[in-house]
């Protein structure tokens, strides 16, 4: 079952929120964070999957603080919008889009005797799901697929508070592996695998899609929630 939340931030900000509710018993609650595409057609349906999995899944819109109702495809055009809105986000004064995701945490933690949830983010996304494991409250563990930007000096020098399983791409234009290869030595802490695949591998909306490396990272994932959110 899926529906739409209007969830408010601690600075009163209000902002919209895709939920997919499993249709047994709940195992946990996983927050699904956005590419630069904002919450589309495949970020649904990665929350619709969680769903399936036992998981309470939300997705919250992380660009509503500059552009409502932003849903994109991955053509040039989108890309460079896309790019432009993750800009304006960046900027924000801080928390910015942490206070949403803040909120958003705290509302599936509420929904659940254990009060444990953990966050899943894509590009732009695994770079906000990086820093949610490093700053952010109520947070279990923490998922970030080829997480743009976490191999800079400043992303690399945060240390997280809860377990990471962090996926990257071995031809990903966008994070060269001697940043892969930084973020590793400065954090042994963190379960990394790296893929025979380009950036975008887990998005079957992309020409990048790689099936094979997707759903081996998927496995991993569910493996790593099933251990990190265990009743």
């Amino acid at each position: 079952m899926t529906s739409l939340l209007a969830l408010t931030a601690a600075d009163g900000f209000q902002f919209p929120v895709y939920q997919a509710t499993p249709m047994g018993p709940v195992r946990g609650a996983v927050v699904v964070l956005q590419e630069i595409f904002g919450v589309n057609r495949h970020i649904r349906s990665v929350t619709d999957g969680f769903a399936a999995q036992g998981y309470l899944a939300l997705a919250p819109s992380t660009f509503h603080r500059v552009r409502q109702g932003v849903d994109m495809g991955y053509s040039p055009e989108d890309i460079a919008a896309g790019v432009a809105l993750k800009a304006q986000v960046e900027g924000l004064p801080a928390p910015g889009v942490l206070a949403d995701i803040q909120a958003t945490v705290d509302h599936a933690a509420r929904q659940l005797p254990s009060g444990k949830v953990a966050v899943v983010g894509y590009c732009w996304g695994g770079l906000l799901t990086w820093r949610a494991a490093c700053e952010l409250d109520h947070v279990t563990a923490a998922v970030p697929y080829y997480g743009g930007g976490m191999t800079q000096p400043v992303e690399i020098a945060r240390r997280p508070k809860v377990p990471v399983l962090a996926h990257f791409a071995e031809h990903d234009a966008s994070i060269p592996l001697q940043g892969v290869e930084a973020f590793r030595l400065a954090h042994p802490e963190v379960a990394l695998h790296l893929y025979n695949a380009s950036h975008g591998f887990n998005c079957d909306c992309r020409s990048a899609y790689n099936a094979p490396e997707a759903s081996l990272a998927l496995g991993r994932t569910l493996s790593f929630l099933e251990q990190s959110l265990r009743q």
